[in-house]
């Protein structure tokens, strides 16, 4: 199977002034689609490295996979948290699991807004259903990869690298993650944790 760059459900433009057309449209024509080339190729790599039986690229390709592929799901996950008609506070069986999670809304918005904020260098805020305890946990990854919780499932998904945000926020990261609580889609937040908890 190879991968594909998903569309946008709605126009780079609709997000503003929380986010502006041209971030969007460069997030998701040049730096998601990297990402989605990348694996594609690292994919092609490995089948060769296998049918050459050369093993001493595996740990390379491995890592280079792990990176991008992460990439790819981690901004397909963002995309569709996004919403121009989103933001407030979910409702239902959702904000009843936040507040069994976290005490509150308001102290789970806190936690993942500081996670976020404070991710070193690259990285992304994420709120995750985890299976074991079946409860959801906030998650500061690091890069696409990196310091997760094995097992858990990414429903809320906010980009915290440069990119995602610098052409209109520049290094002002706190700014831009207090703008996208403005346009969070809960009813996608809420579908990926239902999916999640029910094992689908």
């Amino acid at each position: 199977m190879t991968y594909t760059l998903p569309d946008l459900a709605y126009d780079p433009g609709a997000l503003e002034p929380h986010l502006n057309a041209r971030i969007v449209e460069l997030h998701h024509g040049k730096h998601h689609a990297a990402y989605v080339t990348a694996a594609n190729a690292t994919l092609d790599k490995l089948a060769e490295a296998r049918a050459a039986d050369k093993w001493d690229t595996i740990v390379g390709l491995e890592k280079s996979l792990a990176f991008n592929l992460g990439g790819h799901v981690l901004h397909s996950i963002y995309w569709t948290n996004l919403s121009p008609n989103g933001g407030g506070e979910p409702a239902g069986a959702l904000a009843d699991a936040i507040v069994a999670s976290f005490g509150s809304f308001a102290s789970f918005k806190a936690q993942f807004s500081q996670a976020t904020i404070t991710a070193q260098g690259s990285g992304w805020g994420l709120l995750t259903y985890e299976p074991l305890g079946e409860r959801l946990i906030v998650e500061q990854l690091e890069v696409h990869h990196e310091s997760t919780v094995l097992g858990g499932v990414p429903i809320l998904a906010v980009d915290a690298w440069e990119h995602a945000y610098y052409l209109q926020y520049e290094n002002r990261r706190a700014d831009y993650v207090a703008a996208i609580w403005n346009v969070i889609n809960w009813p996608d937040v809420e579908r990926r944790w239902r999916l999640a908890a029910g094992g689908g």
